[in-house]
């Protein structure tokens, strides 16, 4: 059956009836500790909701907003400006409500959920809800018309295998997502085992043979610790400051001067949507940015409290640059940048980085880039940061071939996602 033919209901009419379309917490006000989680508008990105549970209210709020208390496997729409963002909730999330920037969508079971979620996703939706915004100041999706979104409906079957194929390419996304938490992770433990911890230092000082080390490796920790202004660290380690390992970059260009020319842009956006930079040509990049150089670490100086520090992956022919909200570090010479980016991601490191905050409002949060240069670090001898860039090397160089196909893998689904729900590509159903 060609897409043409498919028969379209209204996205509304697909809905429990009892519970409709609708948003969620009109005034959220402030929030309370223990109180029930709030999923946010913002918190919708790459098909997943990735919910900062402090941001709690009250029962008694919550209960004003009954229809909209999560139960798992709705699915939320952000209703801000950008459509496109919608995912599934998970059953680990039910309990939780929603702000008034997403929409809550409860399926009555006559489709399958995944096939509306891809279809939410689609041009052909997202140009539908874009050409009807409302807002002067902040455009917004309004619910009347989500309602009045005509989605296609092939036949039950064919809307599971649509979402089979399109979910096994999601599925090795998340795949790769979660193997690359699991990798940062070891690289961020090793680095507080080595540099914040002493672990090492603190085995040889017991007369214990340190964990997990050869012992050539072992012998670059010393046995002992000294006094210093940081308290105790170990001997022939010095205290220094950030500025020790690295540079500021401000070497900038206008993408627009080289309208034709594409570039790899890094953005904030970028970063929240999976870490990958958006080739554009340079006549589609506005402003001054900064050029990404092989030797940097990215890190945002813009509401520090959402942590965005970024190993970038340099193109071997497309220039790259980033916003100028991020901080372009360059390691100086004995420094690498797998050590610069493990300190940056370090337990120690964020305590510190927050209060460095200039401005008063959550939205307007900056860091000052010399005071990240200002910023006191333990450092130690130059063989062992070495030995380090050793072992977390091949594990970032992993994390990066591992977005590298994810993007690959997202480019083939939304060439594919249009064709199957136009019904130009057919897949035969197993039922």
């Amino acid at each position: 059956m060609a897409g043409e033919s498919w028969p379209k209901a209204l996205l509304g009419e697909l809905c429990d009836p009892a519970r409709g379309i609708t948003y969620g917490i009109v005034k959220v006000g402030d929030f309370v500790p223990g109180g029930v989680p709030v999923v946010r508008g913002g918190d919708i990105r790459g098909g997943r909701i990735v919910c900062d549970d402090s941001k709690r209210v009250t029962e008694g709020v919550s209960n004003q907003f009954q229809r909209t208390i999560l139960k798992g496997g709705e699915i939320v729409l952000n209703l801000i400006a950008d459509p496109g963002h919608s995912a599934i909730v998970p059953v680990e999330l039910a309990g939780h409500n929603v702000s008034r920037d997403v929409a809550v969508i409860p399926l009555n079971g006559s489709t399958d959920v995944r096939f509306v979620d891809f279809f939410l996703k689609s041009k052909i939706a997202v140009d539908w809800l874009t050409a009807r915004l409302q807002g002067s100041v902040t455009a917004k999706i309004n619910l009347g018309t989500l309602r009045e979104l005509p989605v296609p409906l092939p036949p039950l079957p064919e809307q599971k295998a649509i979402a089979a194929v399109l979910g096994a390419l999601d599925d090795k996304i998340e795949l790769n997502r979660r193997m690359n938490a699991t990798l940062e992770a070891m690289a961020r433990a090793l680095f507080q085992s080595w540099f914040v911890d002493f672990d090492p230092v603190r085995s040889k000082l017991d007369g214990r043979q340190p964990v997990g080390l050869d012992p050539v490796t072992a012998a670059l920790f010393p046995e002992h610790f000294q006094d210093s202004e940081a308290g105790h660290i170990p001997v022939d380690w010095r205290v220094g400051q950030v500025r020790d390992l690295a540079t500021l970059n401000r070497r900038a260009v206008n993408p627009g001067d080289f309208p034709t020319e594409p570039f790899d842009h890094f953005s904030l956006p970028a970063y929240d949507n999976g870490r990958t930079p958006k080739a554009e040509l340079g006549s589609a990049i506005m402003s001054n940015k900064f050029v990404v150089s092989r030797d940097s670490v990215l890190l945002s100086k813009l509401n520090p409290h959402i942590p965005r520090i970024w190993l970038p992956d340099l193109h071997a022919t497309r220039r790259s640059v980033c916003s100028t909200e991020f901080i372009v570090a360059s390691t100086r010479p004995g420094y690498s940048r797998e050590f610069l980016f493990s300190l940056f991601t370090s337990g120690a490191f964020a305590s510190t980085y927050g209060t460095l905050v200039t401005g008063t409002t959550g939205s307007h949060q900056r860091i000052r880039p010399e005071s990240v240069l200002d910023m006191k670090i333990v450092i130690p001898p130059p063989p062992l940061v070495d030995a380090f860039a050793v072992l977390a090397k091949p594990m970032f160089d992993q994390i990066n071939r591992n977005i590298d196909q994810s993007r690959t893998l997202a480019i083939l689904r939304d060439t594919l996602l249009p064709k199957l729900l136009r019904g130009d590509l057919i897949i035969e159903s197993k039922e």
